[in-house]
């Protein structure tokens, strides 16, 4: 687990650090605007496809393979950057870059599930993302402040060398993290108790694109600080929140926690409405935080709790494609409805969004106690015929 732990920490580290400065580097040259978003949506489109394809990668080799070669295709390509900003190296590499950590975080994902005992596994979920949120929060603005410190080529070559670092933790894992039992394909016979999480997840990582992208856009000019203090603090308790309802979720049930996180990040979003009170914009990022870092640990307890262990990968492929497809929607959608109307008016549907997600929640929820209900009667029968 602390092998893995080191591994996921240089791929977050590598792939957040670049994350702000790939397009910087683009937009700094002949590409300019165009060359820099055409880096990261180049690089977020393959690592949707590769997440739906991690899961036949690692029934055919294995996870010490699969984490490996993902580390490789996100590290060593950083690299070449040093060499020209020409854009069409730029969005090569993006694209390799893309694969290898779409495929990465699929196998790391899995491979917390399988390492850990059931009994420990939302705590463990919890702490693997903790150790992924601390590049994010740190990764993105460090990134941004060391161009101007040391310069493009060297965060090229420092990133190429954590990436590696992260390789080598790989290298060291057990024998047992070598082979996987081939699974079904990601969405192929898809049942309820697999959707509703998943859609739910989706809904939760619409409102984050949305924040992400918009909210220094949606206050005044004046007010742009406020604006990062709030996605800061939003990061933070996410993290904390992740940890916290794993710990949660294996002593009293992950699906205990879906519907007051769904309504938590709701209500936060609401609150965003009111763009110019700071007091809303902190108090609304602090409720969206808590509620999408704790739908982040218990839908993906939840999808691993209802396959079983030959397709953990592919749980994993829903919780990430959820995440990253969710992402991209939040951010194109959101900015449609802006245009055509206003932010407040925009942050008002995404929270919609977000009541409507409660909906699958509660039916998601009415099953469990179905389910609970029938073992005890089950269990009834069985002591009176015993008697």
């Amino acid at each position: 687990m602390l092998l893995l732990l080191l591994a996921a920490f240089g791929a977050l580290t590598n792939f957040f650090l670049l994350l702000s400065v790939v397009p910087l580097y683009a937009g700094g040259s002949e590409a300019g605007d165009v060359g820099a978003g055409l880096s990261t949506g180049v690089m977020m489109l393959s690592t949707v496809l590769l997440e739906l394809a991690a899961p036949k990668l690692l029934a055919r080799w294995g996870y010490r393979t699969v984490l490996a070669l993902g580390l490789l295709l996100l590290a060593l390509p950083s690299l070449l950057l040093t060499v020209s900003p020409a854009v069409e190296l730029i969005v090569a590499v993006s694209l390799v870059r893309g694969a290898g950590f779409g495929v990465f975080v699929v196998a790391g994902g899995a491979l917390v599930a399988e390492l850990v005992p059931a009994e420990r596994r939302g705590e463990a979920l919890g702490l693997y993302g903790v150790i992924c949120a601390i590049p994010a929060i740190v990764g993105l603005p460090a990134g941004v402040w060391l161009t101007a410190q040391v310069g493009f080529a060297t965060i090229f070559t420092v990133t190429t060398a954590i990436g590696l670092v992260g390789v080598l933790a790989v290298l060291f894992l057990p024998a047992k993290a070598g082979q996987v039992e081939q699974g079904p394909r990601v969405f192929k016979g898809m049942t309820g108790a697999l959707a509703r999480p998943t859609l739910i997840f989706t809904a939760l990582a619409v409102a984050s694109g949305v924040f992400a992208t918009f909210l220094p856009l949606a206050v005044s000019e004046g007010s742009r600080g406020l604006a990062a203090l709030a996605l800061l603090v939003q990061s933070c308790v996410v993290a904390l929140a992740r940890w916290a309802a794993g710990w949660f979720a294996d002593r009293h049930g992950a699906s205990r926690l879906l519907i007051p996180a769904v309504l938590s990040a709701a209500i936060g979003t609401f609150c965003v409405v009111w763009l110019e009170s700071p007091f809303a914009l902190i108090a609304g990022m602090v409720l969206f935080g808590i509620g999408f870092g704790v739908g982040q640990n218990v839908t993906m307890v939840m999808l691993f709790e209802r396959v079983k262990k030959s397709e953990f990968g592919r749980a994993s492929a829903l919780w990430n494609f959820a995440y990253d497809a969710g992402l991209g929607i939040g951010a194109v959608g959101f900015g449609f409805v802006a245009d055509l109307l206003s932010y407040p008016v925009g942050f008002a549907v995404t929270a919609a969004v977000l009541l409507i997600a409660v909906v699958p929640a509660v039916q998601d929820r009415g099953r469990a106690w179905a389910s609970v209900d029938k073992l005890s009667t089950q269990e009834d029968d069985t002591q009176v015929k015993a008697s």
